[in-house]
């Protein structure tokens, strides 16, 4: 097979604002021919507008004309449309996380494998150029000790879709946010295995009526999922990670930083900075040049593709992927939400 036929399943704003523009960009090796809503009208919509030639209120409909699809719903429904794509002998690139629980994910894996197909995990910040730089100077840092991770906003809880609502989409700011630097700091350690995790969460802030903040409105009443979260993780081999993500944290500014101690030496990848000693001295490297897309939606996408087709190696895979969201599992379950203390979870 020389071209993939994609099919886009929820046509909401990631669709439209990264999926389907990168792989319009891969014309020499795959056609979006379908997309599929629960709301037709959208999914006809985005059809037009982007002259895809099938709209269907079911997936199921959907996977009947396509090769792979790319799975843009809520994190509830994650699970369920990616096992029956792979059923279905579809390949899969599904949204982070990669769904609800980790019980889930690793019915996803299992059928990948029975299925002999591709299942990918949209993961993007690995595609960075800053976290590509990052993971091939790996080495100048050596055996990894301690990562840190912060993924903060500034009062910037979503007031638009779903993000607040639990049942759809399992959590807050961990779950959707803080996954991403979460997922790419245990890939620049080369995922060792997690044994103890201990976490906090809180989401009083977003209980208080008449706050400000910047991504629109939502409803302090029924608020329900976490608007900060830190957690301490204690890897296999020896190695730490501290974590801290928020979508209102009373903060002077934004933060996304992820670095890595070694015993070598260390690195930051946003902005990508390598720190090392040499002849007696310490240095600091910044790149004058990076490689690599501005969009990371493009090489994700492509990568994908390339997989399907056996000329590539997935970036993220599935089993990476897991690990990640059963750290998260074991974050919200060693947390007290009524309070903010935290046990540790020792894993098996």
């Amino acid at each position: 097979m020389s071209k993939l036929r994609v099919g886009i399943i929820g046509v909401g704003g990631i669709a439209q604002s990264r999926h389907i523009p990168a792989f319009l960009q891969l014309s020499d090796r795959c056609e979006i021919t379908a997309v599929s809503d629960v709301n037709i009208e959208r999914a006809k919509e985005v059809s037009e507008t982007f002259a895809i030639p099938h709209a269907f209120e079911s997936y199921h409909d959907l996977l009947a004309e396509v090769d792979a699809v790319c799975i843009c719903t809520p994190n509830k429904f994650h699970a369920e449309i990616s096992i029956a794509a792979l059923e279905a002998g579809v390949h899969v690139l599904c949204e982070k996380p990669m769904a609800l629980s980790a019980l889930e994910c690793e019915a996803m894996v299992a059928a990948s494998k029975k299925a002999d197909k591709v299942l990918a995990i949209a993961y993007h910040y690995r595609f960075m150029k800053e976290a590509q730089a990052a993971k091939k100077m790996m080495m100048e840092v050596g055996t990894p000790l301690v990562a840190r991770v912060e993924a903060l906003r500034r009062r910037k809880v979503p007031g638009w879709g779903v993000f607040t609502n639990k049942e759809l989409q399992g959590g807050g700011s961990l779950i959707d946010y803080g996954c991403h630097l979460l997922d790419l700091a245990i890939w620049l350690m080369g995922n060792p295995k997690h044994v103890a995790v201990s976490g906090s969460t809180y989401n009083s802030l977003s209980k208080v009526p008449s706050q400000v903040n910047l991504w629109g409105d939502f409803n302090h009443q029924t608020f329900n999922v976490d608007d900060h979260v830190t957690a301490y993780i204690k890897f296999e081999n020896g190695a730490s990670l501290l974590l801290e993500t928020s979508w209102a944290a009373n903060i002077k500014d934004d933060k996304e930083h992820v670095s890595i101690s070694g015993i070598d030496g260390g690195l930051s990848v946003f902005p990508f900075e390598l720190y090392t000693t040499k002849n007696g001295m310490l240095l600091n490297s910044e790149a004058a040049w990076l490689p690599g897309e501005d969009n990371p939606g493009l090489p994700q996408a492509k990568n994908f593709i390339d997989a399907c087709l056996g000329r590539d190696e997935l970036v993220v895979k599935p089993e990476e992927a897991l690990q990640v969201s059963s750290i998260i599992d074991a974050i919200y379950e060693s947390s007290n939400p009524g309070n903010g203390t935290a046990a540790t979870l020792l894993l098996k």
